[in-house]
């Protein structure tokens, strides 16, 4: 079974029943994948909830998915080169919070489900794996 980290961007379309290529795959392919999280993704998501109830649930969600653990220091180094790397080449990741996430998926080996095109620059100079509209299913 294939591991998916999942990014901020798509839990909030599928939480909010907003209907994107990523968000469709994710509904459509839950029980077919493994869906991996990182601290980030867990916190973006949480701090973005408004009712308590909803949070509760989510927070219960969250804690079934595969926990990506990698040391704090090491990948805020590894994440923060990447970025100064990828500013270098003239590319600037709108959100440093996506390097950090991107480092996740790298560090790892597994593909990231995402809707924010940073993804796609990143992968372009990286060894990041993404999900494009071609794998869509």
């Amino acid at each position: 079974m294939d591991i998916f980290l999942v990014d901020i961007s798509v839990w909030i379309n599928f939480f909010k029943a907003r209907k994107t290529e990523a968000s469709s795959f994710l509904k459509n392919n839950l029980n077919n994948i493994i869906i991996a999280t990182c601290p980030v993704i867990v916190q973006e998501v949480l701090q973005g909830i408004v009712s308590d109830s909803d949070k509760e649930m989510v927070t219960l969600s969250l804690n079934n998915l595969t926990k990506l653990i990698e040391e704090p220091y090491s990948i805020a180094i590894e994440s923060a080169n990447l970025y100064r790397d990828l500013r270098k080449k003239g590319i600037t990741i709108r959100k440093p919070n996506d390097c950090l996430i991107a480092m996740f998926a790298i560090k790892n080996d597994i593909m990231l489900l995402g809707d924010d095109r940073d993804f796609e620059m990143i992968a372009k100079h990286t060894p990041l794996k993404t999900i494009n509209s071609n794998n869509y299913k």
